[in-house]
Order: structure tokens, then C-alpha cells, then sequence
């Protein structure tokens, strides 16, 4: 990864592509606070790690993690998934109300390939079981979500992967509006999606704008 050394705040760093997140940034040698649970389990100790421990729908400790960073990343993610639930989009409604406080406007969130404009472009057996019958609370939440961020004011880039897998980097994948298929799913590496994030952070390439990533 390229580009100068970041104070990078990691919001959601205990799931699988925060965890991706801290390692790739911390590697990349980026000064990073890991904004957790308290129950979560923690990264490993490193020099450049901060450790703030809190939950998204508590602004105050949101408010101490933004502060003096550069940057924000954020893989927001929750396991409600029968239930209505707002934690996506309210945690980043705090998300964003630090950020405007502290200063900083660079932010990158993780959302989904298949809402919003990309409706048909996870193929049809997200379309049409996954995520009406499985997963509707949580992704009408990341529609409010990617709405909270659009109308944040900052400086914003919303990335919309294919389903995740735990695999290793490949380094190349589709970007664009376009990615996807109406037929079949698309998947991505959350190593790739990190990457693709920390990427964003440093130089971003598409400000103001929702991307998607497959292979």
C-alpha cells in the first residue's frame, strides 16, 4: 500500500474485515485506534494500536476515538438478524456527529452489493430468498445507513462488496457501479475489501461515490 502514514480510526475492527482492516493498516504503517465492544475479542498488541473500547449507539466514546484522526473507516456489522434493528444506520448517525465535532471528514464505509441501485446485481438467490427471507431487517438497515452517510457532508466513499469470503488477497477484482449479475453471486475476500478501503482512505479515487467490488 502507497501513500503517507494515516492516524486511521477502524469502527467495527472485531469482524471479519475490521479484523483484515487493523492488520493491512497497522502493516502499512498507519498509526490506528480499533474502535470495539467491550466483549469483543482484541487485536494483538502493536505500537501503532490504540484500543477504544465502546458501542456505536454511545456517542461519547465515539467522540474520544475520532479525535485527532485523519481518516475513519468504518465495517460496521451486528448479528440481529431477525429483528428490526437501526444499529448500522444510528451508529453511524454517531459516526458522523463525531466526526463533523472533531474535524475530520475523510470517511469509507463497508455496506453491500444488492441494495439501493444494485438491487439485482447479487444474483437471484440473494435477490429473491437471502435477503427478503434471511437477512430483510439488516439490509433495509444499510439502505438508512448509506443514506446517513450521503447526506453527511464529509468527504465519503461507500463500498458495496459481493458476499465475503475469508480467502486470501487475490489484488484484483471489479470496481465500478456496475459489478455484479442478475443470475448468479459474486464474491469478494475481505482481505481485498480492506485493502480496497485502506486505499480509499489514503487517496481516494472515488469521493462521493458508491462503488462495488467482486471478482
Amino acid at each position: 500500500m502507497t501513500g503517507r502514514a494515516l492516524r486511521l480510526l477502524v469502527v467495527g475492527a472485531s469482524g471479519g474485515t475490521g479484523r483484515e482492516l487493523v492488520t493491512q493498516a497497522l502493516a502499512g504503517g498507519h498509526e490506528v485506534t480499533a474502535f470495539l465492544r467491550p466483549a469483543s475479542r482484541r487485536p494483538d498488541p502493536h505500537p501503532r494500536l490504540r484500543i477504544v473500547l465502546g458501542d456505536v449507539m454511545v456517542p461519547d466514546a465515539l467522540r474520544e476515538a475520532v479525535a485527532g484522526q485523519d481518516a475513519v473507516v468504518c465495517a460496521l456489522g451486528h448479528k440481529r438478524w431477525f429483528f428490526p434493528t437501526r444499529i448500522l444506520s444510528r451508529g453511524t448517525e454517531h459516526l458522523v456527529a463525531a466526526m463533523r465535532g472533531a474535524g475530520v471528514t475523510r470517511l469509507v464505509v463497508e455496506t453491500a452489493l444488492g441494495i439501493g441501485d444494485a438491487w439485482w446485481q447479487m444474483g437471484l438467490q440473494y435477490t429473491l430468498f437471502v435477503r427478503p427471507v434471511i437477512l430483510p431487517f439488516y439490509f433495509h438497515d444499510k439502505v438508512r445507513q448509506e443514506a446517513v452517510v450521503r447526506g453527511s457532508g464529509l468527504d465519503w466513499t461507500i463500498v458495496r462488496p459481493g458476499a465475503l469470503t475469508n480467502g486470501p488477497a487475490l489484488g484484483r477484482f471489479r470496481t465500478g457501479a456496475r459489478v455484479g449479475h442478475w443470475l448468479w453471486t459474486v464474491r469478494i475476500a475481505r482481505a481485498d475489501v480492506a485493502a480496497f478501503m485502506l486505499a480509499e482512505a489514503v487517496a481516494p479515487r472515488f469521493s462521493r461515490q458508491t462503488v462495488g467490488l467482486a471478482y
